[in-house]
């Protein structure tokens, strides 16, 4: 049987760990499926912006569970929330109805301004499969034949797992192997206007499937003018503009959703990660174009709004949307911008940082280009739990409830990873 990957370095500090760390690590060795490559920590409770793993290590968290812990880690009013909702209902199916998730459509139609319903599923994956099936049942009743219900989407995005997410994802590397991949997907470069109107000259387009931020991609931002520049495209080719706000959605990038900053109104939003800020829901908001589309039976699943997720989601929606909240968001990226210039006075190490909000990207410079993973390696050894997007690129995505003293911290830490990194 072969064993998750971890690397050399992290396995001897397995080693060098207490019996209760090492046979943890052992056990999900044995027992997962080894697609992933987990630092040899076994987390075991958090507090705000800090988590602890069972040896009593503390760790400053630049990752919030890949941009989910939007609120941070035990938070009393989700925990109360939570353990209410626990005490009466906690799945119904959607052959019945629950309170909390008609409350929790209701509030995201008022929160979004421009969408009139919801769909409710359990994933960023399943909240974009949702979105391609609307899209492709809407060409359809448009009486547009299957050859004309192609998907643009663009090169660095990423949009899920599932075999039409994933061939929606312009990343080769996630689709090998998969094939054959579901037809009737194109991909343009993105931030590149007349590369998109390229694409869709033939009229063939059905919907543009974009990033406001691509997070995998590298933490790429739209460029000024782009998403506006996307509009005008679908607009003029009748196609849906469906923005994934999975990762840069609820508050991440300093306003509640990421496509307003673009002066762009969408068909159709994709949301998941923050909205449940850690308990697992997605959604997918539908404008008036395409709200009436999906007719009984067209599309379900058996748990989206399950009435725990729904009642989290209700407290995590209202919190990010409250401005104190997006105002500490835009202050923290501004001390973590600055945080990571001054590093890059002192080491030389980034070549640029990017994104938005609390969702930043510091590309490493040349020689260090391709190293990434060896830099996390590092900032586990130095009490920070960091991201990557792509081999070149560090991602910055905490909690947005980020403290000063969590800031200062965890820069603090990266600076010392980053010093050993380069071996000084």
């Amino acid at each position: 049987m072969s064993a998750t990957p971890i690397t050399d370095a992290l396995l001897m500090s397995v080693h060098d760990s207490d019996p209760a760390t090492a046979a943890l690590v052992a056990a999900a060795q044995h027992y997962f499926v080894p697609v992933y490559r987990p630092r040899a920590a076994v987390l075991d409770h958090g507090r705000g912006a800090r988590v602890w793993d069972i040896e009593g290590r503390e760790f400053v968290d630049f990752a919030a569970g890949i941009a989910v812990c939007g609120l941070g880690h035990a938070d009393p009013e989700l925990v109360a929330a939570l353990t209410a909702q626990a005490t009466k209902l906690w799945h119904t199916s959607n052959v019945f109805l629950s309170e909390p998730a008609i409350r929790l459509a209701e509030e995201l139609v008022a929160a979004s301004g421009f969408a009139t319903r919801v769909f409710f599923c359990n994933s960023g994956a399943e909240a974009n499969e949702a979105a391609i099936k609307l899209a492709r049942r809407w060409a359809t009743a448009q009486g547009r034949p299957p050859e004309r219900r192609v998907i643009l989407s663009f090169q660095g995005s990423f949009h899920g797992r599932t075999l039409a997410t994933v061939t929606a994802t312009a990343q080769p590397k996630y689709q090998e192997g998969y094939e054959p991949l579901p037809a009737g997907f194109r991909y343009a470069a993105f931030n590149d206007a007349d590369a998109a109107a390229a694409a869709m000259t033939d009229g063939d387009v059905a919907a543009v499937l974009v990033e406001p931020v691509q997070g995998e991609g590298g933490v790429m931002p739209a460029a000024p003018g782009y998403l506006a520049a996307l509009r005008m495209l679908c607009d003029r080719h009748d196609a849906l503009l469906i923005c994934d706000e999975i990762q840069c959605g609820m508050g991440r990038t300093g306003t509640l959703f990421a496509h307003p900053q673009d002066g762009v109104v969408p068909d159709i939003v994709t949301l998941a990660k923050a909205l449940g800020a850690g308990f697992p829901v997605g959604a997918m908001l539908a404008g008036p174009k395409v709200a009436e589309v999906l007719q009984y039976g067209a599309h379900g699943t058996t748990f989206g709004g399950n009435p725990l997720a729904a009642a989290v989601a209700r407290v995590a929606l209202r919190r990010l949307a409250a401005p104190e909240l997006l105002a500490n968001v835009v202050r923290q990226a501004r001390a973590l911008r600055a945080g990571l210039e001054r590093i890059h006075a002192e080491l030389g190490v980034f070549s640029e940082v990017r994104g938005r909000g609390l969702m930043l990207g510091a590309v490493l410079a040349e020689p260090h280009r391709g190293r990434a993973g060896e830099v996390l390696d590092h900032a586990h050894r130095a009490g920070l739990l960091l991201l990557q997007a792509g081999p070149d690129v560090l991602r910055l995505v905490p909690p947005l409830v980020l403290t000063d003293a969590d800031a200062a911290e965890g820069l603090d830490r990266l600076r010392i990873a980053l010093r050993g990194f380069l071996g000084g």
